[in-house]
């Protein structure tokens, strides 16, 4: 079942949950080039009237080439009730663009967040990254390779990462190891044909550049590759000696590890906004 089909599922179960107001500004432009809807985003921020609040900016996942911000309007909306202001971004896509014009993007956004959230009731110093799958790769990527917040004009803002079953994390190691897999063909959109570049696009090579912390959720039942690739990275963390943490979701495939989280209730936001407090 597809992210939207199960969320829509859940929605129709659980609509009384979800009424609570919240403020919303959707569709804003964060870059100075018009890309139309690739370079907009959503913001989800709360009625209750103070400064200082936690940010998190929620990159979608999609294999790079499919997703939209619209599609996690309750994720913004769950964690606005929450006293969080999110922040939800769409960037290009393959095969039209490349993984660095995405990554670029993010930063890009992320840019436009540190200069704006503050009139939305965030705060500027406290802005955590969230991705699921491909937009775990791009959170991680723009946190660690500093070439695209440099790109951007910027010194990394970013407080802390949240990876939702993030894939991607070495690029290198996952085509090298299946050259011929099912989904290598549109990967290589991507990430090009050059193993040099695969290499560039994974994360898991700049562990050392920035101390950030991470909070990395994979699921019990999600793809091989992310169950070898996440425990790898969060390793190479720890080897680094910086703060992490690593929970194993049982039950979860690689889509029921965020459409779970359209239940307000749902245990991963209380993950989240405890890593988040004790950054």
């Amino acid at each position: 079942m597809s992210i939207k089909k199960l969320v829509y599922f859940i929605l129709f179960c659980c609509t009384p949950l979800l009424t609570l107001a919240v403020n919303i500004e959707r569709d804003v432009q964060y870059s100075v080039v018009d890309k139309g809807e690739f370079n907009k985003l959503d913001i989800y921020y709360p009625t209750i009237k103070g400064d200082g609040k936690d940010v998190v900016i929620f990159i979608h996942g999609g294999s790079w080439r499919s997703g939209s911000k619209k599609e996690y309007w309750w994720l913004g909306r769950n964690f606005a009730r929450k006293n969080t202001v999110a922040v939800l971004i769409n960037y290009p896509l393959s095969p039209k663009s490349q993984y660095q014009e995405m990554a670029y993007d993010c930063a890009e956004a992320v840019k436009w967040v540190q200069n704006n959230v503050s009139k939305y009731g965030g705060n500027p110093n406290r802005i955590f990254l969230m991705g699921h799958s491909a937009g775990g790769h791009l959170a991680a990527l723009i946190n660690q390779d500093q070439r695209f917040f440099d790109k951007a004009g910027i010194k990394n803002p970013v407080k802390g990462v949240i990876l939702n079953d993030a894939f991607g994390l070495d690029m290198y190691q996952y085509i090298t190891t299946d050259p011929n897999g099912e989904h290598v063909p549109g990967f290589l959109q991507t990430f090009s044909k050059d193993t040099i570049e695969w290499k560039q696009a994974s994360p898991i090579n700049y562990i050392k550049i920035v101390p950030n912390p991470y909070l990395i959720f994979m699921g019990e039942k999600t793809f091989p590759s992310i169950r070898l690739q996440s425990p790898d990275f969060y390793n190479k963390i720890k080897q680094a000696q910086i703060k992490s943490e690593i929970k194993e979701i049982k039950g979860k495939k690689h889509v029921g590890m965020i459409a779970q989280m359209v239940l307000s209730c749902n245990k991963m936001y209380a993950y989240i906004l405890d890593f988040m407090k004790s950054v």
